[in-house]
């Protein structure tokens, strides 16, 4: 397996606009776990996303406008506008705080009926449970599951002490996906082979830090190839933790997101 210890972000082009960078859409956030998705819209706006748009449960909207007044929102029961919104988009985040509820699962089913093979599904949180517990059939684009361990034991059966990098190969092939497992020193089992990201710390170990990552893979895949913007994302995410934990006992999420454009104008091509 091999160790990413450095990446590169490229300059923008002079002459581009938001258009250039991504039409994100994210999809979760029930009525009560609306922070999940904001976190994600906020590191996707952070981490350069061109066009944010969040499908929400109605009841997080105005904190939503409040607290990232650069995404656009939409009800989460609005399935005429989520049909347009699917279609438009270059990659989709579904899962945060969408909940495991009967409006969860049919939202993730109506996605996987309206997605186009041309188009990016990232697939973390409650939608890596619900897939896991129904068993729907994969849609014909390309995948990116973003489980921390004890979801990639559903959805791969293999108990978390099994976990090898020889099995969860195994088992992210069988998929047809690539896969992002969250843990100690993250593996990452793309198209191209096996990494580790051999940086983050104990002091990450809090509440939306995965849907934060999730959020910043998704603006990463609107803006560069996809084994890139996975390598990126989680390498920023990862370094911005342990740069933060040399001051500070807990890292909230919150605070990742805050560093996000300043870490990648440090690491900015020259």
């Amino acid at each position: 397996m091999e160790t990413i210890s450095r990446i590169t972000i490229p300059q923008r082009e002079n002459e581009s606009h938001k258009g250039y960078y991504g039409r994100i859409l994210l999809i979760g956030g029930n009525q009560n776990m609306g922070g999940s998705i904001m976190l994600s819209a906020r590191a996707c706006v952070y981490s350069g996303g061109g066009l944010t748009t969040v499908v929400t449960h109605q009841s997080n909207h105005t904190a939503l406008h409040s607290r990232c007044p650069e995404a656009m929102v939409s009800d989460l029961s609005d399935i005429k506008r989520l049909s347009k919104l699917v279609a438009d988009a270059d990659c989709i985040l579904i899962g945060p705080g969408l909940g495991l509820d009967f409006q969860g699962n049919n939202t993730l089913t109506f996605l996987f009926q309206h997605i186009k093979n041309n188009q990016t599904v990232i697939i973390d949180g409650d939608a890596i449970t619900i897939l896991s517990k129904l068993r729907h059939p994969l849609p014909d684009c390309n995948i990116i599951f973003t489980p921390h361990q004890k979801e990639w034991e559903r959805l791969s059966g293999i108990e978390i002490d099994d976990q090898t990098p020889e099995r969860n190969r195994a088992a992210a092939q069988e998929l047809g996906a690539q896969v992002v497992l969250k843990k100690h020193n993250t593996e990452l089992y793309l198209n191209s082979g096996d990494y580790r990201i051999e940086k983050g710390n104990p002091a990450m170990a809090s509440g939306g830090m995965g849907d934060t990552l999730a959020g910043i893979i998704a603006s990463f895949a609107g803006q560069f190839e996809i084994e890139e913007a996975i390598k990126k994302a989680v390498f920023i995410h990862s370094k911005i933790g342990d740069k933060l934990a040399q001051d500070m006992y807990v890292v909230p999420a919150s605070k990742i997101i805050d560093e996000i454009p300043y870490m990648m104008k440090h690491l900015e091509e020259e």
